[in-house]
């Protein structure tokens, strides 16, 4: 049964990159009920790395597939590329083995058949040319672009989805768009679409303090369907 023939309202996560503290993030989401989706590059599964970001070096220790496993169990596991290239500077075969090879990866390793995508990398990360070859040479079913709209109606176009807003890095946004969904009596089902890098709540303890909070907030409500964005956009 779709969730939109009891709900009208949903709420989905997704996040990038499979790092160590996402073993944290799982845990919260785990105590309030929330359901999200994790984008993994498979050839970078258990490398090491920091990033200097805000003035502060932030750890970026990615998870190794045992711990892919484990530790995402009761979430999703998406693809984001082998390498976390971007895709719009390949050629087409080079699109097609980045995006499928690593799906095939990701499948065997969770034991279920992985498609969901996350274009990766800042900036253009996708056009119609790549988005076609997904669509028509790989076994994905939705992939979830980096620019945002306000609109939370059901979108057609699953191979550029729109995400709504980064999680506490947006918390403003973030809480405009929420009031918005939890106040909506129409009839035409809507979803929230929320996304982010656990990284990123390390800038400052306050953030994971904030995304607790907001999880708390929504969690339990009978009117909203939490999902992975596969439960949730198929």
């Amino acid at each position: 049964m779709k969730w939109t023939e009891k709900y009208k309202k949903a709420i989905t996560f997704s996040y990038d990159d499979g790092i160590t503290q996402d073993i944290r993030l799982v845990e919260l989401m785990n105590k309030y009920g929330i359901k999200c989706t994790f984008n993994i590059n498979s050839e970078k599964m258990g490398m090491p790395s920091t990033l200097d970001r805000e003035g502060n070096t932030l750890s970026f220790y990615r998870l190794t597939a045992y711990d892919v496993k484990k530790v995402y169990e009761g979430h999703e596991i998406a693809s984001h590329t082998l390498l976390h290239k971007r895709l719009t500077e390949m050629t087409d075969e080079g699109v097609i083995e980045a995006v499928e090879k690593d799906r095939l990866t990701l499948s065997e390793l969770v034991g279920y058949e992985v498609v969901g995508f996350a274009y990766p990398c800042g900036g253009v990360n996708h056009d119609d040319r790549v988005a076609g070859i997904i669509k028509e040479h790989t076994g994905v079913k939705y992939a979830r672009t980096n620019k945002k709209t306000d609109s939370m109606q059901l979108q057609h176009d699953l191979y550029k989805f729109l995400p709504n807003v980064s999680h506490v890095m947006q918390g403003d946004r973030l809480d405009v768009l929420t009031e918005r969904l939890i106040n909506y009596n129409g009839d035409e089902p809507q979803i929230l679409y929320i996304y982010g890098h656990s990284f990123e709540l390390d800038f400052d303890n306050k953030y994971w303090a904030k995304l607790e909070e907001y999880f708390k907030f929504i969690s339990g409500r009978k009117d909203i369907f939490f999902g992975t964005n596969k439960e949730v956009l198929l």
